[in-house]
């Protein structure tokens, strides 16, 4: 299974082609942006590194969903749709550049990666791990019906919420992508 292109009312979501390492780079180095992302912000080397894996392990293994995100041909963002043992099942992860911020495209993607979690992939539920300084996205989700369900406290004392989606929450089939 290949990763499919998904479009929302203003975004289209397409598999990335090398052609993007530089938007990639840019976005993972914003430290407005990579301070809410795994460990932050690391070298720029290390972003590198990880935009080739996206071809020659995630891609070439086809071991989950990751996504260029744009709007108006203009890159904007990345989506993830991918197994974690963290949360016991399927994790959804995003960024936009910050140009991009309160324009409602997080919302947009975090409901079309739901929405593909459990439409095209089957899941009964899908997962999030914010940090808990993130209000912007734990807000964001919690309007799209996901749920906290635990803290995890990470090794530099900061905390991450795992947050859960059912199928069974009513509203799924809303704002799919099309």
């Amino acid at each position: 299974m290949t990763t499919p292109a998904l479009h929302t009312a203003r975004l289209h979501l397409a598999p990335y082609t090398p052609d993007d390492e530089e938007d990639f780079v840019a976005l993972f180095q914003d430290t407005r942006v990579s301070r809410w992302m795994g460990e932050g912000t690391v070298s720029e080397a290390e972003d590198r590194a990880l935009f080739g894996r996206i071809f020659s392990k995630v891609y070439a293994q086809d071991l989950f969903d990751v996504w260029a995100v744009r709007h108006e041909g203009r890159f904007v963002g990345h989506a993830e749709i991918k197994p974690s043992t963290d949360v016991g099942g399927h994790e959804i992860v995003y960024a936009l550049t910050t140009r991009a911020w309160g324009r409602g495209f997080g919302t947009e993607i975090a409901q079309a990666l739901t929405g593909y979690g459990f439409d095209a992939l089957g899941l009964t539920e899908v997962h999030a791990t914010v940090s808990a300084g993130n209000t912007a996205s734990l807000a964001l989700l919690d309007r799209i019906g996901f749920r906290h369900v635990r803290d995890t406290v990470e090794e530099d004392g900061s905390t991450t919420r795992v947050l859960t989606r059912s199928a069974a929450s009513g509203d799924a089939g809303t704002d799919q992508p099309r």
